[in-house]
């Protein structure tokens, strides 16, 4: 009897070492991804500063290092669901497997509370202190170095974390009067974090509900600028010559402007000055691609800017004629097929993920479907979680990463996001540490989008499950009927858009050309009585 319980003790001490080993390798894989993501997009230009002042240089590399592992969170919350739901399967496809037996019920609800504990940290703790530790300079009287910053830095976020706590405490008081008490009021850990957690939750599942539809629509022009259009829909010949040309003509100009030092044109371009040259189009901010567009203002410039203008320009249109050149020399098949079949597997996902809101949203009012808030303990392996077994997880999954993928897209088109959105090797510190709060946010919320509009019936694990606000009938049917017609809203726009376009235009040049013919016969008829 004492063999046998000692065998269930060695047993769980070897599971409980297994998995603390999984989650450090996962944890170390993410960090060292999103450190590297992060050391892409980072300002470059500072580091001649910070290699002359240490403090700096301390004060850079620990807001860095926090900014990573936020991100490995975030990161580690988008995929914890489609993991969930893969694991789920393959535990049903080869239940005594022995390469498969580490992956549990155990292994995954670790996960969930590893990633809803560390989301809370990073969130309230990590990029908050990031920020604050940058702008810090030191109590004044008080010797200046990092401990002086690190102290105001700790003083400066309790304080704030009193404020918000605070809040929280009235917030909650007013929301939820029967639960708010002097003793609950000591309950921090158990009753004020999550609920805080599930203000910020909301306001993330508010942020989906205007990103995803609008990266639907975004999506296909950032997919469609990385790819080679079909030639009978782009003549990639005419455009790589005619950038050579326009190339081949600021050369000259600008050769002729350093070898005589004029700061004009000359020769005067025999076009007027606002038609004839070419200026990247601005309006397009996710393509990299320079159309031919006028510049006004190029060949009007004087002294010194005129070269900078002119060498700024023969850059862009050197680095689209290269593209053009490789585009142009890639394979038949992939220049005609990739291009159309990418925008049909858009245009399904969009289309699916916009009617499971819809069928969603009837279920819920006949009755047939439960709300979201997860009542029960799920175990893996136990019966799969889409109608279609294997094959329906796999959608499943493939449709989460892509709300994942359309929501970040939806992300940085929004007006007050596009102030703070990463571009390569100029992204200062401060726009890392927003960003990486944003995409925290999101991807904390992504498991909460999939569960409420009916993608997944995988159950929420962990403390993910205990969002109050998961349970009410009206705010989860309001937000279903929302996203799907928003959704349905963005995609029928983005297909009509341009026919519409042009039935006004024939419409509207038809009418004014009706009214300039009657103000035309209005003079004759007149001359002729007369």
């Amino acid at each position: 009897m004492e063999d046998a319980e000692t065998d269930i003790r060695e047993q769980m001490f070897h599971n409980t070492v297994r998995e603390y080993i999984i989650f450090l390798l996962l944890f170390i894989v993410l960090y060292i991804s999103s450190y590297a993501l992060i050391s892409r997009y980072r300002w470059r230009a500072g580091e001649d500063y910070l290699t002359t002042d240490e403090d700096e240089a301390t004060v850079y590399r620990v807001s860095m290092c926090l900014c990573a592992v936020a991100l490995a969170v975030s990161i580690g919350a988008t995929l914890l669901l489609p993991i969930s739901i893969a694991g789920n399967e393959i535990l049903i496809l080869y239940p005594n497997s022995y390469y498969v037996k580490w992956l549990n019920s155990s292994l995954v609800q670790g996960l969930w509370e590893l990633v809803f504990l560390f989301s809370n940290v990073s969130l309230f703790a990590l990029l908050p202190f990031a920020y604050l530790f940058t702008e810090s300079e030191g109590f004044v009287g008080y010797r200046k170095g990092i401990m002086a910053r690190v102290y105001e830095t700790v003083v400066v976020l309790c304080l704030l974390g009193a404020m918000v706590l605070g809040m929280t405490y009235i917030l909650s008081a007013i929301l939820d009067r029967q639960k708010s008490s002097l003793h609950t009021l000591l309950s921090l850990w158990s009753y004020y974090l999550p609920f805080l957690y599930s203000c910020v939750s909301f306001v993330g599942v508010v942020m989906l509900l205007l990103c995803t539809p609008i990266g639907f629509v975004r999506l296909f022009g950032v997919v469609g600028s990385f790819l080679v259009k079909p030639q009978f829909l782009k003549n990639l010949d005419d455009e790589f010559f005619a950038y050579k040309l326009e190339e081949d003509c600021i050369k000259r100009r600008l050769d002729h402007a350093k070898a005589t030092g004029k700061s004009y044109v000359s020769p005067v371009p025999m076009s007027q000055p606002g038609t004839d040259n070419l200026a990247p189009d601005a309006d397009d901010d996710d393509c990299d691609e320079v159309s031919l567009r006028p510049n006004p203002g190029l060949m009007c410039l004087r002294n010194g800017a005129l070269q900078r203008g002119l060498a700024q320009r023969l850059e862009e249109i050197k680095t689209r004629r290269q593209q053009l050149d490789e585009q142009r020399r890639t394979r038949w098949v992939r220049r005609t097929l990739l291009y159309p079949t990418a925008m049909l597997a858009l245009l399904v996902f969009s289309t699916a993920t916009a009617l499971l809101a819809l069928q969603n949203t009837l279920q819920l009012l006949v009755g047939i479907k439960a709300l979201p808030l997860s009542t029960s303990k799920f175990t893996l392996g136990i019966s799969s979680l889409s109608k279609l077994g294997p094959i329906g997880a796999t959608l499943e999954v493939a449709m989460i990463l892509y709300m994942a993928v359309t929501s970040a897209v939806g992300l940085y088109t929004l007006p007050g996001v596009r102030l703070v959105r990463p571009r390569l090797h100029s992204t200062p510190l401060t726009h890392v540490i927003a960003n990486c709060a944003l995409l925290l946010v999101l991807s904390s919320a992504l498991p909460l989008l999939a569960r409420i509009i009916g993608v997944t019936n995988f159950d929420l694990l962990g403390d993910f499950g205990r969002i109050e606000w998961l349970g009410n009938f009206k705010l989860v049917l309001f937000y279903n009927v929302i996203f799907a017609s928003v959704a349905i809203g963005c995609l029928t726009t983005k297909f009509t858009a341009t026919v519409r376009k042009e039935i006004y235009a024939r419409l509207r040049s038809s009418v004014l050309g009706i009214f300039k013919r009657d103000c035309k016969r209005a003079p004759t008829l007149a001359a002729k009585d007369e």
